[in-house]
């Protein structure tokens, strides 16, 4: 785009989404047709929206309603916000570690075409590494907590499947009388993560392609054989899984600003978006093979879509998940025995109301006068109920 207008993911599908169909529709899912779909519409007419009118100066403004789509980049500032506030309470103001495990490549196939599966085993296997080591009594020996966050993608939107997990340095002792404090310095011994994550990870893999659980088009078609089954099999035991853990960072405002980066976020966010000109997309990336240093990327628009639209996941599969003592059927009473072991205070109640000091939201005040607030006066119907008259709010 010219004119200084930086372009936004919305502007790409909009002009370059029927190429895209045409090139690649017929192997387009119906979440990913979705997230073309809604991504164009978002905080747009066809979504309908309101009017809001100063109740000091008279200014009007319209605002248009999201599309709440989770791969949607307008969408998930808000909901992140929104998560983050309530993880606040599940912190324990201890040291955590990050630790990520990644997927081989070879999996990289078999994971598009069975996403739901895969993932989920991913977690799976993930989780029980880490629960598994943390108990035996020569590394830990203890019950940890995870937080696990699913991203499949790069930097320059290649597949890459892996798992961001936050954990708290140290956990619950088996006979839960004391809390085990871990190293702030060294949580877990990589290679022995590794091992175990690849070994549970294949078992269940293996298991499910032996009952024919599993899509096998294509080149995956040689997998359904048990000899070829495994040869592959043979190449990923041997392979060192990728492990990484990241020194510790401590307290719970430090984490919360960490996890910011890594929830709700999308494949690709409109602020690395440079340019769109002559079909083709300009973008930022890290590359962290060199230090971070920051390069550009150009792709075809086409196949710039299609490589975003590879990390749009099935729907209802959870992204964000909780294992050992933050599991969802115990965290509450398992976080408040883990604070009465560390003789830390229960954390304080969200304040009620706009905001803490009782001032309105900010968001309410309007941008003309800078007195006034903005209240809703008319609600906009979306596009397909425009032959509907638009409700008319009394304001009186």
């Amino acid at each position: 785009m010219r004119g200084g207008h930086r372009p936004e993911l919305a502007d790409v599908f909009r002009q370059h989404a029927r190429a895209y169909e045409q090139a690649h529709g017929q192997a387009t899912s119906a979440e990913q047709h979705r997230a073309l779909r809604d991504i164009v519409r978002c905080r747009t007419r066809e979504l309908g929206g309101h009017k809001r009118r100063c109740d000091h100066c008279g200014h009007e403004a319209i605002v248009y309603n999201s599309c709440r789509n989770r791969h949607c980049p307008k969408c998930q500032a808000t909901a992140r916000a929104a998560w983050l506030d309530a993880r606040r309470r599940d912190l324990l103001d201890v040291a955590y570690f990050h630790v990520v495990l990644t997927l081989p490549a070879e999996l990289g196939p078999l994971a598009l075409c069975n996403p739901r599966v895969v993932y989920g085993l991913l977690f799976r296997a993930g989780a029980e590494a880490l629960l598994e080591a943390a108990r035996d009594p020569r590394l830990l020996g203890a019950e940890i907590g995870i937080l696990a966050v699913l991203h499949t993608w790069g930097q320059t939107l290649h597949h890459h499947p892996h798992l961001h997990c936050l954990i708290p340095a140290g956990g619950l002792a088996a006979d839960g009388r004391h809390w085990v404090a871990g190293s702030r310095t060294f949580f877990l011994p990589v290679r022995v993560l590794s091992r175990l994550l690849r070994g549970k990870f294949l078992a269940d893999l293996e298991a499910l392609l032996e009952r024919g659980k599993l899509r096998l088009p294509g080149p995956l078609q040689e997998l359904a054989t048990p000899k070829a089954r495994r040869r592959w099999f043979d190449r990923l035991h041997r392979r060192e899984w990728v492990v990484y853990a990241k020194p510790p960072f401590g307290g719970p405002d430090t984490v919360l600003k960490y996890l910011a980066r890594y929830i709700h976020r999308v494949a690709l966010s409109n602020e690395r978006l440079l340019a769109l000109h002559d079909a083709r997309v300009s973008f930022r990336w890290k590359d962290y093979a060199h230090g971070g240093r920051r390069r550009t990327m150009r792709l075809a628009a086409v196949e710039f879509i299609r490589r975003f639209l590879l990390h749009v996941l099935p729907q209802g599969f959870v992204r964000i998940r909780y294992f050992g003592f933050l599991a969802h059927r115990h965290r509450q009473r398992k976080l408040a025995l883990a604070r009465k072991l560390l003789q830390q205070d229960p954390p304080a109640e969200a304040p009620s109301g706009p905001t803490s000091s009782g001032q309105d939201d900010p968001s309410e005040r309007c941008p003309s006068c800078r007195l006034g607030r903005l209240v809703t006066v008319e609600i906009l119907m979306p596009l397909h109920a425009a032959s509907r008259s638009p409700s008319i709010v009394d304001t009186s």
